[in-house]
């Protein structure tokens, strides 16, 4: 049993004041793996006043001197890496080997990028004439990270924060915060200054709000529903701070008519299944010629049969999904796909066969979709993908932009020209070409209710910054 039972705050690990101690459950075995205490409003404000403290001479240091502290922050964090993705093991579900070079290796990423970034940053930009647009920190930072890609999550807001000279409250998720706690660690032994950064746990009713509404700090950036965020919005709108966002996703994939159907579609499902269809971005809704769909099937079901789904100590494609919850969730969402007539092509309702305990979930791929049915349209955040038949590139297009959601797109298509001009055309904040990898230096957010503001890379740190004016006399 892990025992995480202190906040971080102020440089030390202290025992909250008044909090419950509660269970973190391991989704592959459902027991208890390990323990955090939730916090309370009065723990928020003692890590926003050492914040707030810390906050005055941080964002005085220099740019060599936060890059140093970030070189540290990478060593200390090399040497991590394994604890880091035993404890994903355990909270998340998610199989060791993907832990480790997808969900422990992001962070990494991160922090080269961040580096390199901060290298070159301009914080000063003359205009030519009788001014300077100064660029500086924003003050006290508000952190709300979600489970689901905690330690990418957390590293785009905590690194660029650190790079632009801010300091931060952060509440990682109470359903997966065993990783938080180790890179509270890694900031500790590298050097973070007190106060600079603080770790609270906690629930969103409590914790969250407190940091959403507290006057003093001057920015809060948040990853998670899009109901939550709105929730979050709301509050932070009594004091005029920053809202910065990262939200939901129904991600369309065109795959064009001059497309390699085959790789489209297996690249297609594994990119969803991955870490069990838990991320925002994932390409949840497959569009294909409807001259091709029966081939697509075909294609589908095989793909699906290859996945290994099971105990995530193993060697296995796909663990379980984080909770009881959202395993009822994602079963919910497949009876609604049945009952509105749409096609099973491969999984189901039900926990793959011989796995009786934990969370699991069938890799499932719905066909004769509709794009009005719910499965079409909600956001499920469950190994489940959707193919929709489409007419022409209108349709296709119209398809594609009828969500709510506009967080990222794909394309596929036997022409990058063709693929890019189709890409223009989609709402949505990044679209991936021809089976793309991820870009961290690509800035990374959404457009309508996926969220407001951009992560990763130069655009990632701009967002901890003010902008001042310096105007001279003539």
């Amino acid at each position: 049993m892990r025992d995480y039972t202190r906040a971080y705050i102020d440089g030390a690990w202290v025992k909250p004041i008044g909090g419950k101690i509660v269970d973190v459950i391991n989704p592959a075995t459902e027991k208890p793996a390990g323990q955090i205490t939730f916090a309370t409003a009065t723990d928020v404000d003692l890590a926003v006043a050492a914040a707030t403290r810390a906050f005055k001479s941080y964002s005085r240091t220099t740019v060599p001197e936060r890059l140093d502290l970030l070189q540290s922050i990478l060593s200390v964090y090399v040497r991590r890496m394994d604890d880091l993705a035993d404890a994903l093991t355990e909270e998340l579900g998610a199989p060791n080997k993907f832990a480790k070079d997808l969900q422990v290796g992001a962070g990494y990423m991160h922090l080269q990028t961040t580096i390199a970034t901060l290298k070159d940053f301009a914080f000063e930009h003359p205009q030519g004439g009788r001014s300077v647009v100064r660029r500086e920190p924003i003050g006290v930072v508000g952190m709300i990270t979600p489970w689901n890609w905690p330690i990418n999550q957390i590293m785009v807001k905590i690194l660029p924060a650190l790079a632009a000279g801010c300091t931060s409250v952060h509440k990682p998720s109470e359903i997966a915060p065993f990783n938080a706690h180790i890179i509270a660690e890694i900031l500790h032994e590298a050097g973070v200054p007190k106060g600079v950064y603080n770790l609270v746990d906690g629930d969103g009713p409590t914790v969250g709000v407190a940091i959403s509404a507290h006057k003093d700090i001057a920015m809060v950036s948040f990853t998670g529903s899009t109901a939550a965020g709105i929730d979050v919005a709301k509050r932070a709108a009594e004091s005029v701070k920053r809202v910065h966002q990262e939200l939901g996703g129904k991600s369309p994939n065109i795959v064009l008519d001059d497309a390699d159907l085959g790789k489209a579609v297996t690249e297609n499902i594994y990119r969803l299944m991955m870490n069990s269809g838990q991320t925002c971005h994932a390409p949840t809704r497959l569009l294909v010629p409807r001259n091709k769909v029966e081939q697509a099937k075909l294609i589908a079901k095989q793909v699906v049969d290859s996945i290994t789904v099971g105990d995530p100590r193993s060697d296995v494609y796909m663990g379980p999904v984080i909770s009881a919850r959202q395993w009822e969730r994602v079963q919910s969402m497949i009876k609604k796909g049945v009952e509105e007539g749409a096609q099973v092509v491969a999984g189901g309702e039900g926990r793959p066969s011989g796995l009786e305990t934990g969370y699991y979930v069938k890799p499932t791929v719905f066909a004769d979709v509709t794009r009005d049915m719910t499965i079409a349209r909600e956001e499920i955040f469950g190994p489940v993908l959707c193919m929709i038949g489409y007419s022409d590139i209108e349709e296709a297009i119209a398809i594609a932009n009828d969500s709510e959601y506009g967080l990222a797109a794909y394309v596929q298509s036997g022409s990058t020209e063709k693929a890019t001009e189709v890409a223009a055309r989609i709402e949505a904040g990044m679209v991936y070409i021809n089976g793309a990898g991820e870009d961290t230096e690509a800035p990374f957010g959404g457009y309508k209710k996926s969220g407001n503001g951009r992560e990763w890379g130069e655009i990632g740190v701009g967002e901890f910054l003010e902008t001042k004016a310096l105007i001279y006399a003539g």
